[in-house]
């Protein structure tokens, strides 16, 4: 985002963004816009205000990675193009699972050929451990060569990463079954909970915010659930607004069915335990 935009520029950020797409936005000199959560009238507000500007990119996770949200990328697109702005999305918690091919959620939403620039990570769904990806037209990569600087000034990925996420890649291409797998076992655990009286936010993602509200309950509940071989994370202010604190669950391609009914069961015994239902 540094290198791309100038002072003369404007980035609209959603207000739920990762951590490292709020801080490239900093560190750039264009000016910033930050429009409510996956709200299209507020971004709509926001982009009529910005057409003082030169460029105007809108900037959003495709999936967010502590609601497990998917962002409106149809609707997004369709605004950026009336009101001639581009569009990047952070692709890391969509990338191998998400859309038929496992290529995300602008193949998932169908905008594949409407977004500007796609960036990603090597080290979530295709186990890598490190590195990432940007995409995007040949001429504004060859820029991102040129200017940025996390790109200039750091060494080459290991070549067992690299080794790692391209056979990663080939078995995405060879066949869909991953991610039809992946998409299954979430659906298994969304309806058992839901089922089970608890409020699982977000859409039909993997990462499954299983929302408590409370901090402390949030805490003993995850520790109760490690105690009993199972490891999730309670989440608090200020990783997440206050009043929103949260248990995050991620489904893996290798759990099976059974590991997700002792899931299941375990929360169900916990949360009786604590109150929570």
């Amino acid at each position: 985002i540094q290198a791309l935009l100038t002072p003369e520029d404007a980035v609209l950020s959603d207000e739920l963004n990762h951590a490292s797409i709020i801080d490239g936005i900093r560190l750039c000199k264009a000016n910033k816009y930050r429009y409510k959560h996956m709200d299209m009238q507020d971004l709509e507000a926001k982009l009529q205000d910005a057409q003082k500007h030169r460029l105007r990119l809108v900037a959003t996770d495709g999936a967010f990675s502590m609601d497990g949200d998917i962002a409106p990328l149809r609707e997004i697109c369709q605004l950026a193009q009336k009101y001639d702005a581009l569009v990047f999305i952070d692709e890391c918690h969509a990338t191998g699972f998400l859309g038929p091919n496992g290529r995300g959620t602008d193949e998932l939403l169908g905008v594949m050929d409407k977004v500007t620039i796609i960036s990603s990570t090597l080290g979530k769904a295709l186990g890598g451990a490190a590195g990432g990806d940007t995409t995007g037209p040949k001429p504004l990569i060859d820029l991102l060569r040129q200017r940025s600087r996390p790109y200039l000034f750091s060494n080459s990925l290991p070549p067992a990463v690299v080794g790692c996420a391209s056979k990663a890649l080939d078995l995405l291409t060879e066949s869909n079954a991953i991610a039809q797998s992946m998409a299954a076992k979430t659906q298994r655990f969304r309806s058992k909970m839901t089922a089970a009286g608890f409020t699982i936010s977000g859409n039909d993602h993997p990462i499954c915010p299983v929302m408590l509200g409370d901090a402390r309950l949030a805490a003993v509940m995850a520790e109760d659930m490690l105690n009993r071989g199972i490891y999730v994370i309670g989440f608090s202010y200020p990783v997440v607004p206050k009043g929103k604190a949260r248990i995050r669950v991620q489904i893996s391609a290798v759990h099976s069915d059974e590991d997700i009914d002792r899931c299941v069961e375990a929360f169900t015994e916990v949360g009786r335990k604590h109150g929570a239902l």
